[in-house]
């Protein structure tokens, strides 16, 4: 790992304030950010709150070891104005987090500012995800040109979201290799966040849709390719690289307005702070245990859409997917 500090970009040079506080700041603050974070997406967050506060630190001409409890304080209210308290509090953790691995260093921080300072309080019961209801779930997938490979592989990765409640983290990360097709019992291995590993069954339509994309793609005999991969250009070809979670949000919005829907206010996937694609799940004939809509959801805390809260209230009791 290099000075240019991988929070900032391939293109972005090392902040003034980091370069005037020394080279071993420097490169305690990169080893925070190489070693310490070990997951990409918290590492992006947290890199993306350090760059801010950094570039207001150099505005306040404020050197990093002259940073107060009230410097910390006065960044925070004034992202307040601009931000959620989500948000906020996010960043709050991300300056609290890297100050303490400074102060930890024994490179001149004696305490660090960011703990003495409270973050707005955040209190929800229920998220904010609207359902996909059974009329939108189809329209998106009827409305996607599947003539070519590139329509077969938004078609199997919407639909193995919208049918296995995947994330779009977990979607992207996974190879070919993690869909396992016996005979009448399909189902998928996902790499969740935590660490965690799961084993769901495959809906017979989602699997369908994985079945004709990986023909048309030629990644059957590929275990260890990724799965859901990007194109070169307008080309309808496959590049052999993984797509990214921003790749699927662009792809989604656009298949969104394919559908008729704003692709700016479209279903949950496109939302770029959604991980799950919420779709009704079981029969108003059968209920199904609260316990086994949190494995499926992969949620530990009911912070989910007013659906979801009545659905678990009510044990389970809800429309079914379309078929």
């Amino acid at each position: 790992m290099t000075e240019s500090l991988v929070l900032l970009g391939p293109e972005a040079s090392v902040p003034a304030v980091l370069l005037q506080a020394g080279e071993a700041t420097l490169r305690r603050f990169v080893e925070f950010f190489g070693a310490r974070l070990r997951n990409p997406h918290t590492r992006q967050a947290y890199g993306s709150a350090w760059r801010r506060f950094l570039s207001w630190c150099e505005a306040e001409d404020l050197a990093l070891d002259k940073v107060e409890p009230l410097h910390v304080a006065t960044y925070i209210e004034a992202l307040g104005q601009e931000r959620s308290a989500s948000t906020v509090k996010q960043h709050l953790a991300a300056l609290r987090h890297g100050f303490d691995y400074l102060v930890s260093g024994n490179l001149g921080l004696l305490y660090n500012p960011a703990h003495a300072v409270r973050g707005p309080r955040v209190s929800q019961l229920e998220g904010r995800t609207p359902v996909l209801f059974e009329k939108e779930a189809r329209a998106f997938l009827e409305a996607i040109d599947t003539s070519h490979v590139v329509g077969l592989r938004d078609r199997a990765l919407i639909g193995l979201m919208i049918f296995t409640f995947a994330r779009v983290s977990a979607a992207v990360a996974m190879d070919v290799r993690h869909i396992h097709s016996p005979q009448d019992s399909p189902w998928i291995e996902l790499r969740e966040k935590g660490g965690k590993q799961r084993r769901l069954p495959l809906h017979r339509r989602a699997a369908v849709f994985l079945r004709e994309y990986l023909e048309a793609a030629g990644l059957a005999d590929q275990p260890r390719a990724p799965l859901f991969q990007t194109t070169r250009g307008r080309s309808r070809e496959l590049t052999g690289r993984r797509m990214s979670r921003r790749d699927v949000h662009a792809m989604v919005r656009r298949r969104a307005r394919d559908a008729g829907a704003d692709g700016t206010a479209a279903p949950p996937l496109v939302r770029e702070a959604v991980q799950v694609f919420e779709c009704r799940l079981v029969s108003r004939d059968e209920g199904t245990d609260p316990t086994e809509l949190r494995f499926v959801l992969d949620v530990e805390a009911v912070q989910m859409s007013p659906y979801w809260a009545k659905v678990l209230e009510a044990g389970g009791q809800g429309p079914p997917l379309p078929v």
